[in-house]
């Protein structure tokens, strides 16, 4: 437990760091060009929480949201460089538990990086758009959610 966030920086997490960095990049690049309904930045920082451990695993994730956010010009981006940085840790805390062992404690890995993002995404959300992000698939769950929320109400 006291290693939880110890970090050795030796030349595999060096290369670790910018391998992941690209993974986000090329995964937030192929999302956003083809409109999907995925997040596939975050490939590439669970993968560096998993093997470099939370420390690793956040500053890949916020990295390479500052990149992108700044040589895409995608100022929405830079602001969720906090959500990144907890999915990352929250991967990198799990796998030092033991959480990477089996797939299905790999699965509760992945719903406890997806509970960190929406933690830390929610609150960012409403404080800089009243709830929408310009994301067709999330605008449209939070629209329906407001709906029911005034539908309920009469």
């Amino acid at each position: 437990m006291k290693n939880l966030f110890k970090t050795k920086f030796d030349v595999a997490v060096i290369v670790l760091i910018p391998a992941c960095i690209g993974i986000n990049y090329l995964g937030k690049l192929f999302a956003s060009v083809l409109k999907l309904p995925l997040w596939l930045d975050s490939i590439g920082t669970c993968i560096g929480g998993c093997l470099g451990g939370p420390i690793i695993g956040a500053i890949c994730g916020a990295a390479n949201n500052l990149i992108y956010g700044f040589s895409a010009g995608d100022n929405i981006t830079l602001i969720y460089a906090l959500t990144s940085l907890g999915i990352g840790a929250a991967a990198g805390i799990m796998a030092r538990l033991g959480f990477m062992k089996s797939f299905p404690k790999a699965i509760i890995t992945a719903c406890v990086a997806g509970f960190v993002a929406v933690a830390i995404s929610t609150p960012l959300n409403v404080l800089f758009w009243g709830g929408t992000t310009g994301n067709v698939w999330g605008d449209a769950v939070f629209a329906a959610t407001q709906a029911a929320i005034a539908n309920a109400g009469k």
